[in-house]
Parts: C-alpha cells; structure tokens; sequence
C-alpha cells in the first residue's frame, strides 16, 4: 500500500468508523421501525444500535432480526396436490355449527386467522411419555410402505434418538420414501450430534436453518421447534414430545405427551413439514405417496395452526386469545413456560373475572430457573385476577395443551413464552373433542392432586431480594 495512503488512514481512521458506525445505525434503525411491531422493543433496539456503536448492530442483526419470508411458500404448490380452499369459501361454509352455537366465534376467528379448513372425521389419540409414544411411532415407521416425512427440533444422539435413525433406514432400504429435517441448533442438546450418525447412512436428511459459516446461517433465534411425524401421508403424530432418552423411562427425566392423529387433518400436517422442506432442500414434495385421499376415521373436528415469525406469524396467538374468549365455564392450561404478553394476560384475566374457571399448571422446578424467576411476576398478575396456579411435582413436566369448556383442546409444540410466540417455527392441532377434553382434564386433574396451589400470601411474603431478582428476570422476558 503506498505511505501516502496508509499515512492517511492512521489519521483519519477514527473519522471513518465513526462514519460506518452511523451509516449502520442509520441502516438498523430504518429496520427496526418497519419491521418491529412491538414498541417496546423496538425503542429497546434502537436505543442499543446507537448506544452501542457497531456492536449494537451486529447484535441487532444476530438476535433482534426475527421475521423472514420463506421461499417454501413460493415452492408449494409446484408439487402434486390440492391447494386449500380459499378463506373467504372456508368462513361462508362453517359446516358443523349453526350460528347461535358456542363455537361458532371461535371457529370464525381461526377461519380468518388461519386460512385453512377445520376438517371433520379425525380422530386423535394420547401417548403419554416416550414409553409409550416412541414404540408406537417406531412401529409406524416399520409399517410404513410408500413415504415417511419427520421434523423434530432434537434428535438425540441416545439409544432412543438411534433407534429412530435405524428404524428409517431400514424404511429407505425396503423402498420407503423417507424425509427428515432436525433443527440446526437443536442437534447441539446432546453431544455428538445426531449429525455425524446420519451422515454415515443414505438418508435424504437435512438441517434446518444450520450452517457451520456465519453469513449463511444470519438468524439465530429462528428455530424450527415443531414435531411431526407422518406416515404415508396418512397417520400422523405431533405434540410436544422430542425424540430423545430424556422423555423415557419410569419416571421419565421430563414428562410429555405425544397425539396420534388419524383423518384429514394428516394432510395439513404433511402440508407444514412440504413447506418447510421445500424452504430447507427446494425440493417440492407432491403426490400419492406423500397427499392420499384421506377417508373420515373418528368424530373430531381438527385443523392444523402452523406458526411462526413468517407468514403464519401470530397464529398460535390468536388461537389463545379466541380460545380464551370463547370460554364459559373453564379453561385448562399446561406448559412448562408460563411468560404471555399483556394482551394474553388481559385475556386470562378476563376469562377469570367473567367467571370462568382458570386452572393454569406449572412446573414446580424448572428445567431453566431463570425462565421460572421471569414468570413468577406475570403469575402473581393472574392469580389476583382469581386464576388458580398449581405448581406440579414430580419430573418436570414438559407437556403443552390447553381445553376450553370439556370440549376444544389446543395440542402441539408451542409453550406460552416469547420464543413460541414470536421466534419459532411452531405446529399444533385445534381439535373439537369431547372425549380428547375429559382425558386431558383429568390427567390435569390427576397432576393437581400432588400439586401445590399458589396464593397470593405466599407471593407477596417472599424476601424483597428474591422479588428483585424476578422483576429484573422479567425485563428480559423478551429474549428468553
């Protein structure tokens, strides 16, 4: 380089960063206000990106950027199947509900907010714990004669996690079509990574939103934490259950459940796991072996709600709120995350001083403490609205399903926490089940039996330093 030059850059070279530093403030700012809905956040970032030169930026960019456009929408329809019916023709039916009917605010709500058909002749089925979901989902696999499509946000380098691996290579060798999508970071929750076993085998697999080199792999927060396994294309399961050792055994390490879903709404769970292939490999899956014509099997009314920081964005959002509201006489929730924004807070409140029956179950210990210090404020919030909040014993309980008045159940993957509402990749079921609400509530009902109920007392005579600790907690609940 000539001397004249590099004289030139030792002295102005604090003139520069500078001018880069505002240039990428500058540029951080024009995005965090078109794209961050939320205010808060959005004065939070912007305040950072300027009081933070660079740094501020390139933390902005790893963490606060949180909504992409996938291409998989542009690629879904370029398979063999049928597209859905369109939103308008889906509200103007409403088959199965007359207008003076309880559900029929609910169902209209989700009509709108997801687009998609509430189908009928479903049926769906609980696995409790990996015990009993694991051999029935590796039986599936066995049986399987034409395709096998699984996403799952951990596949355990365990003896679980490998059985699963073995039992879908002996499908791809038999001829089975076979598909399987893990979460880029959620292959890092055991050690090796499940990665280094599926690349000794043939397996058309994939990671989601993974790469070993920074500038291709830009969103950290983005994972794909859904759960769906569909056996050709028509016997499907999903729910909240990882496939790995954690979920097994007597008692298991973490408590789970898992849903055998049987029926037309197989075919929206196939739908989500082709987008999000399509969005992966580009590659369109279409067709028989993967689309079958799906005959009615049972009597529950079903519909899938993908969710996500896309176009399905706010999705599972919606169904908790119209849920909420559409409640009479009571309203189960369980989740091992308990951390709603104040819209879902109002909502709780709401139902609870209308009346409604709340029962909200909690782990008693937390897999993540600091998770369970940040709730601890939003839980004092909906106990003295008149919620009852039980803290459960027993293994930590990871199960994720919501039932409004003995009949509507939400099931899936998602919990009530930032990260489900805003920053994954989500699926669950609505499902219209009577029989599906009583064996959720009592197994809710059985958890309360040995939980503690928490009062209002217990939360105000906790030491100050320990409600200092969950206020400041609760300050990063966007994050967590």
């Amino acid at each position: 380089m000539d001397p004249s030059t590099v004289a030139w850059l030792q002295a102005f070279w604090l003139h520069l960063l500078g001018a880069v530093s505002v240039v990428l403030s500058v540029l951080a700012t024009a995005h965090i206000l078109l794209h961050k809905r939320d205010t808060s956040a959005a004065l939070s970032w912007t305040g950072f990106v300027w009081l933070v030169p660079i740094i501020g930026v390139l933390l902005y960019v790893g963490f606060g950027i949180n909504r992409i456009r996938r291409r998989a929408k542009l690629l879904r329809y370029h398979g063999d199947r049928t597209p859905p019916t369109r939103t308008d023709e889906i509200v103007g039916r409403r088959s199965g509900f007359s207008s003076g009917d309880q559900w029929s605010g609910l169902r209209t709500v989700l009509d709108h907010v997801t687009g998609t058909e509430l189908t009928t002749g479903n049926r769906l089925s609980v696995l409790e714990d990996g015990d009993k979901a694991y051999p029935a989902m590796l039986a599936a696999i066995d049986a399987a004669e034409r395709s096998i499509a699984l996403v799952t946000f951990i596949l355990g380098n365990d003896i679980w996690g490998r059985r699963f691996v073995e039992a879908l290579v002996a499908a791809e060798q038999r001829g089975v079509e076979v598909r399987v999508l893990v979460d880029g970071a959620g292959q890092y929750y055991t050690w090796p990574p499940i990665g280094r076993l599926l690349r000794r085998t043939s397996l058309r697999w994939a990671f989601f939103l993974h790469s070993v080199w920074p500038w291709r792999m830009p969103y950290i927060n983005l994972r794909n934490h859904r759960k769906i396994l569909v056996i050709d294309g028509h016997l499907g399961f999903t729910g909240g259950m990882n496939l790995r050792a954690k979920h097994a055994g007597s008692p298991p390490e973490a408590r789970d459940l898992h849903f055998r879903v049987e029926g037309p709404v197989v075919a929206q769970m196939m739908a989500v796991f082709a987008d999000d292939w399509a969005y992966t490999c580009g590659e369109a899956l279409g067709g028989e072996p993967w689309f079958p014509s799906l005959a009615p099997v049972g009597d529950a009314m079903a519909r899938g709600i993908p969710d996500g920081p896309d176009e399905d964005y706010d999705k599972f959002r919606w169904a908790l709120l119209a849920g909420l509201g559409q409640a009479e006489h009571r309203v189960l929730v369980v989740t091992p995350y308990f951390l709603p924004d104040e819209g879902l807070i109002a909502a709780i409140d709401h139902a609870a001083l209308r009346g409604v029956v709340v029962d909200i179950l909690l782990p008693g210990v937390n897999n993540w403490p600091f998770v369970q210090w940040a709730s601890n404020p939003l839980v004092r919030q909906v106990v003295s609205a008149g919620c009852r909040v039980w803290m459960t014993s027993g293994p930590f309980d990871h199960s994720k399903y919501m039932v409004v008045d003995s009949t509507w159940c939400l099931v899936g993957s998602a919990n009530w926490d930032p990260r489900s509402l805003r920053l994954n990749f989500e699926f669950n079921l609505e499902a219209y089940d009577a029989s599906l609400a009583t064996y959720l509530e009592t197994l809710g009902a059985k958890h309360r039996t040995s939980a503690r109920l928490v009062s209002l007392a217990s939360l105000e005579k906790r030491l100050l330093l320990t409600r200092l600790r969950d206020g400041a907690a609760r300050l990063l609940t966007p994050y967590l």
